[in-house]
């Protein structure tokens, strides 16, 4: 992590602190060995997943009161991977994915920060098929519907890693492209509602959006 600035901020989810290690802004950006260019990550995208984004925290919040029991439960473009390391702490069984190069080395330093054991990551990509992660009963994202084509891949994505009773649940800060996923997700078999959540505070918690919910009719 030498070759940009970083920092620690304390992020407090149901009254516990955690220590996030992040990039300082998203002015950060190293990919000498074009691995980030390589998967189609641009120098203007490459830090955001090196951000405690707003949304991450709705979601933490959100699914750290969800009942886990016999559960397997994957999270989608977990970035900085707050709300794994949240259910990791209450002992569920989760499994952090994103395709960034960096994410897997920040989210094992954050697991070492809160004094953890590891947590399980694999590769994430939305336009390929990952046959390692294999199925879950719980799906959890924030503020992965941020380009048009994430309607279709992302949707896909989660349909294919998805056990028979599957539950979903993404937080989407308004985000333009919210209706065609869920019409995407209805053709796929997915009942669905959402909630409405509006976060006031300084700058970089402010958000207001959606909590989408989707569950495999039966």
């Amino acid at each position: 992590m030498q070759n940009y600035q970083t920092k620690d901020e304390t992020i407090t989810v149901s009254n516990i602190d955690y220590l996030i290690h992040s990039l300082k802004d998203r002015q950060q950006f190293y990919d000498h060995e074009q691995l980030a260019e390589n998967i189609g990550i641009s120098s203007a995208t490459w830090s955001l997943f090196g951000v405690v984004w707003p949304s991450s925290r709705i979601l933490a919040a959100t699914v750290c009161v969800l009942d886990f029991e016999g559960k397997r439960v994957l999270e989608i473009g977990c970035g900085l991977g707050l709300s794994s390391i949240v259910l990791h702490g209450m002992g569920v069984d989760i499994t952090a994915s994103d395709y960034h190069p960096l994410a897997k080395e920040f989210l094992k330093e954050n697991v070492l920060r809160n004094k953890m054991l590891p947590i399980k990551f694999q590769t994430g990509n939305w336009e390929t098929d990952n046959p390692l992660l294999g199925k879950f009963d719980l799906i959890i994202g924030s503020d992965v519907l941020y380009e048009p084509a994430h309607a279709e891949s992302v949707s896909q994505f989660i349909d294919c890693h998805s056990s028979d009773n599957v539950k979903v649940v993404i937080v989407d800060p308004d985000r333009g492209n919210r209706a065609k996923f869920t019409k995407k997700m209805i053709v796929l078999g997915y009942a669905h509602r959402f909630e409405r959540f509006n976060q006031q505070g300084n700058d970089e918690v402010s958000c207001k959006g959606r909590i989408l919910h989707y569950q495999r009719r039966k």
